[in-house]
């Protein structure tokens, strides 16, 4: 019985479509830099960049429109990602940062819609909520890197191991994102100052928000089955 109950458990967290889009965010972020020595940070950026494109196509798949949009703006930024190996056209790099941007948002306001219409707080749920916040930071990560090659100069960059800007654009985003501000990287002209302060202030609204809406709709979702055990309980009484 335990173990039916542990398989039962762990097929509904491998049904929720969100699941392996969080994972993929999550391979980008700890596993990237840990391979550095050995493969190379573009390359494994590229790879799990690549993978989190496919997964968020899945995830918006439950309707044939969402999917087919998200693999039309996807396609671009694939082809950006790995023709950089073979041609170095900086129209093609700008057109693949542009559609990243537009996927990461797209990816966003749809999984955003699907939580707010579910009436109750699921696995797959949290898994969405968690995964709009990721995607905002690496949305806002193609951003800085269009202001940055559109002004070259917009941020000060400092000396650093990591020789992909893309990483440094996307450990920037999540830090802004989260207000720690370590001050590392700064921006210096006034899009990208203003583009940073937006950041930071659409990631601490999304949180409370979010936080607020999941409890309250987790208490709601109580009431409601207390009070079904209540007229279950009171039924069997008078039939007794």
């Amino acid at each position: 019985m335990i173990k039916n109950s542990a398989v039962q458990v762990i097929l509904s967290f491998l049904r929720g479509r969100f699941l392996f889009l969080l994972i993929s965010i999550l391979l980008l972020l700890i596993i990237s830099p840990l391979l550095d020595d050995f493969i190379g940070l573009k390359f494994l950026i590229n790879i799990f960049m690549t993978i989190i494109l496919i997964s968020g196509i899945y995830a918006v798949s439950q309707k044939k429109i969402y999917m087919l949009i998200a693999a039309a703006l996807a396609i671009p930024m694939l082809a950006s990602l790995w023709s950089a190996y073979f041609i170095k056209n900086p129209y093609f790099y700008l057109t693949g940062q542009i559609s990243g941007v537009l996927f990461m948002a797209f990816i966003v306001i749809i999984i955003l819609f699907h939580i707010i219409r579910v009436e109750n707080v699921t696995a797959d749920v949290i898994f969405g909520a968690i995964v709009v916040y990721l995607l905002m930071a690496l949305m806002w990560s193609f951003i800085y890197s269009v202001v940055e090659y559109l002004h070259p100069g917009s941020f000060i960059i400092p000396e650093s191991p990591i020789k992909s800007s893309r990483f440094l654009f996307i450990y920037f985003s999540f830090v802004t994102l989260a207000t720690l501000g370590y001050g590392d990287i700064t921006p210096l002209t006034a899009p990208a100052c203003s583009l940073s302060i937006l950041e930071a202030i659409i990631g601490q609204i999304y949180l409370v928000v979010v936080v607020a809406w999941l409890v309250g709709m987790f208490v709601s979702q109580s009431l409601v089955q207390n009070k079904q055990q209540y007229n279950v309980i009171n039924h069997k009484r008078r039939k007794v």
